[in-house]
């Protein structure tokens, strides 16, 4: 089975929604798209927490299959971060951001992690991403990239340098507007395919997604839900069916890409339905399957 490699973020996430609040659970952006991902194909992950990160994570992430042979821990806290939603579930307020020590972090990928087919470049600093795709011993048949508006506004030209060498880009509406300089959603999608990425995927919350891939546009819609209790992660559970169909398939092709899309809005799906992880870790393989059949009845139009 072809193999996913992850390099990005592990933290302990406090959310308060109109319908609840955990306080310091899983979460960070390579753990949600390494559980999503886990559901298709093999997994590796790379990223760095402190000596208090609780065990029983690691037992959770283990339990999937998750490789972690390329977790780092680090004396110092795991990155937290606090944030709050209102009754628009579409933008998270963030209240507290403490890097602690992820804000050292340097990817090293060992002799095993440099060979991974599938390398999906997390939510981190452009010049680390950069960093981790120059250490492979060669170039990934498929490689995707986050990113967000803090490096988009901060670190731009370190980014532009990175998107022209990947494949695949996966971005929020309001970010990709940022990074194009478009209002419309059509023409941002188009000045960043121009910027590197073969296929841009642009990944707009309860509107679903949306993706340009050699010129051509595909969407799907969100699943409707009778309730969402907190869409953090949402984004990174997207990119982990996505990404994850992909090396499951060991293909790339555009129909396979457009599944992959449907796939990645299955899974964020899920997410949205509890907080953190919870629903993941009780979702199963005919949970998916159904709710992928729900979405082609969902977007089926007769002839």
């Amino acid at each position: 089975m072809p193999e996913l490699l992850v390099v990005g973020s592990v933290a302990l996430d406090s959310v308060a929604t109109p319908f609840g609040a955990v306080r310091e659970a899983l979460g960070g952006s390579a753990t949600y798209f390494a559980y999503a991902a886990s559901f298709f194909t093999g997994i590796r992950l790379v990223a760095t927490v402190g000596a208090d990160f609780p065990k029983e994570h690691l037992d959770l992430l283990r339990g999937r299959g998750v490789d972690l042979s390329g977790l780092q821990i680090s004396d110092g806290r795991t990155f937290r971060w606090t944030g709050e939603y209102g009754y628009d579930l579409n933008e998270a307020k963030t209240l507290d951001t403490q890097l602690n020590v992820f804000a050292d972090f340097k990817p090293v990928l060992a002799p095993p992690l440099r060979r991974a087919p599938f390398l999906f470049l997390a939510n981190i600093d452009p010049v680390l991403q950069l960093d981790v795709l120059r250490q492979m011993d060669e170039r990934p048949r498929l490689v995707a990239l986050d990113t967000m508006n803090f490096w988009i506004q901060g670190k731009k030209a370190d980014l532009l340098r990175v998107l022209r060498e990947v494949d695949v880009v996966t971005i929020n509406d309001g970010e990709a507007r940022q990074l194009a300089g478009e209002a419309n959603l059509i023409r941002a999608a188009r000045a960043i395919a121009a910027m590197g990425p073969k296929t841009v995927v642009v990944k707009r919350g309860e509107y679903g997604a949306l993706m340009l891939c050699d010129g051509l546009f595909f969407m799907a819609p969100a699943f409707p839900l009778d309730a969402v209790y907190d869409p953090t992660g949402a984004g990174d559970t997207f990119a982990g069916g996505f990404v994850g169909h992909l090396a499951a398939m060991d293909r790339v092709d555009p129909s396979t890409l457009r599944r992959a899309v449907v796939y990645g809005s299955v899974m964020a799906s899920f997410t949205v339905e509890d907080f953190s992880l919870n629903r993941l870790t009780r979702l199963t393989s005919e949970e998916i399957g159904a709710r992928y059949d729900a979405f082609q009845s969902l977007t089926r139009v007769e002839a």
